[in-house]
């Protein structure tokens, strides 16, 4: 057996190296999530239970081709395929949602988020209804992957995406709880996102347990477009492997990879992109645990600020009024606004690196923050705009 090393120990042999006596100020890095990470680890005071995933491994998912059929078990659909068998089908489109013909061999779950996102603020309360009635095994799509790539904080997606799924339960009761498919995207700061899946595990089955439920969520993750640049795609596709690592490793049921080219994509970037997703599965074989985070407690230490910074920011939009309301009075937009300029800022600043644009090598600024975002809209913006 090991003798543990005591903390003090550890902070004196830090301090001859850094030859300072403060080394917990030049240790902490802040963040643009403000939470707060030590430098070091021997406990967490609540250590956290398993946090189990809706399905037995995490689903690869593709979109469809036809070479495809035979070594790919899940497609991302946009038009409708007929003879599919046994395989897991992700919906993604509206009017294919509505119209699929359902074949009793394949497993049918639904992208199509019901929320319009502008200031009209609304449920498409027919649409739910339609969906319903399919016989699909996730019916309804929660979609807060727009809001991280429209650069809102984690702490923004989690609360989001619980006040929509209140939305939801007062209009059409809480048996819609396990009708929804989450879906996210997982942008660059690989614990942080790790921490953010679990999270949101955390939070909605605390959410179902005020209807005496015991829910956990279905989570669809992709890979973000927010770090992404048009040059060098090469280092896309490194951003986007340790993207999807981090959502196998958090616990995700599906994730699915964006083309690692933002222009001329073709057929062979689009299985590029895919096959990411093999390599980190059946190489490193995360993507059949069902919490592989649990147990550090770096991890659950910024998976319990998380949760506990969503519940607060939900409960703030529940008391303002919800999710609906605050869209149409242009909070959420401004929220969101708020912290996308100030990531862009960072960005510009150089206190966030993204090799390729403003590091090695550093390019020219050619839009300012204003010509990129507006107060009144929630859209995808790209980091490396600033400098394309």
């Amino acid at each position: 057996m090991f003798k543990k090393t005591p903390l003090q120990d550890w902070e004196e042999v830090v301090q001859k190296q850094l030859k300072t006596e403060n080394i917990y100020e030049i240790l902490s890095k802040e963040n643009l999530e403000d939470i707060t990470v030590k430098p070091y680890y021997d406990s967490v005071p609540k250590p956290l239970t398993n946090l189990p995933k809706v399905e037995e491994s995490t689903h690869l998912v593709s979109l469809y081709h036809e070479s495809s059929e035979e070594n790919v078990f899940a497609f991302l659909l946009n038009e409708n395929v007929e003879d599919l068998e046994e395989k897991v089908l992700f919906v993604n489109n509206k009017d294919l949602a509505e119209h699929i013909s359902i074949d009793e061999n394949n497993r049918y779950f639904s992208l199509v988020d019901v929320f319009s996102e502008d200031e009209k603020g609304a449920v498409n309360e027919q649409l739910v209804k339609e969906l319903l009635e399919k016989n699909f095994e996730r019916n309804i799509g929660i979609d807060i992957s727009l809001h991280q790539n429209a650069g809102a904080s984690i702490t923004q997606q989690l609360a989001i995406a619980l006040a929509k799924t209140k939305e939801l339960t007062e209009i059409f009761g809480a048996d819609i709880l396990n009708k929804i498919v989450f879906k996210t995207a997982v942008g660059a700061n690989y614990f942080f996102e790790i921490s953010k899946i679990r999270t949101f595990k955390l939070i909605f089955n605390q959410f179902s347990k005020e209807f005496g439920l015991n829910e956990i969520p279905f989570i669809f993750a992709e890979t973000t477009l927010r770090n992404k640049s048009k040059n060098d795609p090469e280092n896309n596709l490194i951003r986007s492997t340790l993207e999807l690592s981090a959502a196998m490793i958090g616990g995700a049921d599906a994730v699915f990879s964006n083309d690692y080219k933002i222009e001329n994509a073709d057929s062979v970037s689009e299985e590029i992109s895919f096959k990411q997703q093999i390599v980190l599965a059946y190489e490193s074989i995360i993507n059949v645990f069902e919490d592989a985070g649990n147990g550090s407690y770096y991890i659950d230490d910024v998976t319990q600020q998380f949760a506990e910074r969503a519940w607060k920011l939900f409960l703030e939009i529940e008391e303002k009024g919800g999710y609906c309301e605050l869209l149409k009075s242009g909070w959420i937009q401004q929220q969101i606004y708020n912290q996308s300029v100030k990531e862009q800022t960072w960005v510009e600043e150089g206190r966030v690196k993204i090799i390729g644009v403003n590091l090695y090598p550093k390019l020219e600024k050619t839009k300012s923050v204003e010509e990129m975002y507006s107060e009144n809209e929630i859209k995808a913006v790209r980091l490396a705009e600033m400098f394309e």
